[in-house]
């Protein structure tokens, strides 16, 4: 099997492991336990892993929240915003493209009374910050905006619009879960107020995340979506996972320093396949824009082709058609309805996400196996014009 489904998750780093396995063993403490040995490593343990969350997003320490992921992060600081706010507006700016963890949040805000504004995408998958300032009004408290998508991997204006909400005001957002550890990340040069980060997509385990919650310049205030023990200084209660958060850290260190040349070589290697695809097969696109890309990123529309039926029918490669979180529903992705692509190139999309451990014999091999299972695919329907 050649792996190409990274954007969904990523595979345990074993250098991420073998940080982890002390703690699933004999350093098992509770790092709530602070009267002995076993809670005291524990909590040691914790807390180096929010320093190396800190340094790899340029934030501080004591401004990272634990959490079980990306998806609870962002409830934290969306609901946690809007209950904090409350008092003094009820308005949330959001895009059409965000994960369906930030657009089904504003969705039931919405139906608790909250005024959500969803903004529009041009065909490159980027949104303007001209509209994000003019959508600001008095009453808006949040402006979430996702840094890098999940499906066509667009990475947004982040910095710009960061600007714009701290001179207006308004606390900005990011789910960074595609982002962090793919490209530079900074909250301070990005004017970034709360982040989502997932331990599963930097090559860490399943059920640890973060939220960095900026404590100066301006402070924000979130209301807590989880009570019980006051763990996380109030701010997520619950028996921290000190083998997850363990993971998380490492995997942080690792990508800090390994980021830049893991960087250039994902892009030759996106590159590489998408120069087979395109001189091999007619009739393929590229979805979102090609100049603000993950560099791991390729979302390819075939035409003529199902993209059901073309995974189906490329062996041995796992590839997706869209969000893991909508993988089991058969519409057009609506992350690419947003961006205009119509129904039929919709249909026929493919996100490729390559990972740390792809090679070029298995990116030939994907590449061969599209080639095929297109063509293929193209003979069963009636002749096909790539012109049209």
């Amino acid at each position: 099997m050649v792996y190409l489904d990274h954007h969904a998750t990523t595979p345990l780093d074993p250098r991420v492991l073998d940080a982890m396995m002390p703690y699933l063993t004999g350093k098992f403490g509770n790092a709530a336990s602070r009267n002995h040995k076993f809670g005291w490593d524990a909590d040691q343990a914790v807390e180096e892993s929010r320093r190396q969350i800190a340094r790899l997003i340029g934030a501080r320490p004591q401004e990272i929240v634990f959490t079980g992921g990306a998806t609870e992060s962002n409830n934290l600081a969306i609901k946690g915003v809007a209950e904090a706010c409350a008092g003094e507006g009820d308005h949330i700016i959001t895009c059409a493209i965000e994960h369906k963890a930030v657009l089904d949040v504003c969705r039931t805000l919405e139906h608790r009374g909250a005024r959500i504004t969803r903004l529009p995408v041009g065909r490159d998958g980027l949104v303007d910050p001209a509209e994000v300032e003019g959508a600001i009004g008095d009453r808006t408290v949040l402006v979430s905006i996702m840094y890098a998508n999940n499906e066509v991997g667009t990475l947004q204006p982040v910095a710009e619009i960061g600007r714009i909400c701290r001179e207006r005001g308004v606390v900005f957002h990011t789910d960074a879960a595609q982002a962090v550890g793919k490209v530079p990340v900074n909250v301070d040069a990005d004017s970034i107020d709360l982040l989502s980060i997932s331990a599963h997509k930097i090559y860490g385990p399943k059920g640890a995340g973060a939220l960095y919650a900026r404590q100066r310049d301006p402070r924000v205030r979130l209301t807590a979506q989880m009570d019980g023990g006051g763990h996380e200084r109030g701010m997520r209660s619950g028996t921290l996972n000190v083998p997850g958060i363990v993971g998380l850290g490492e995997a942080c260190v690792i990508c800090g320093l390994e980021m830049r040349e893991e960087d250039a070589r994902l892009r030759r290697l996106r590159d590489r396949l998408r120069a087979k695809l395109e001189t091999e097969l007619e009739g393929v696109s590229i979805n979102g824009s090609l100049e603000r890309r993950l560099p791991h990123n390729l979302n390819m529309s075939f035409a003529g082709v199902e993209s059901e039926s073309l995974m189906m029918g490329m062996r041995g490669v796992a590839v997706s058609s869209g969000s893991a979180c909508t993988s089991a529903i058969m519409e057009p992705s609506y992350v690419l309805k947003a961006m205009g692509v119509a129904d039929d190139a919709a249909h026929g999309s493919i996100r490729f996400g390559l990972g740390r451990f792809n090679t070029e014999e298995e990116v030939d091999c994907a590449a061969a196996s599209v080639i095929e299972a297109v063509r293929k695919l193209r003979e069963l329907r009636e002749p096909y014009d790539s012109s049209n």
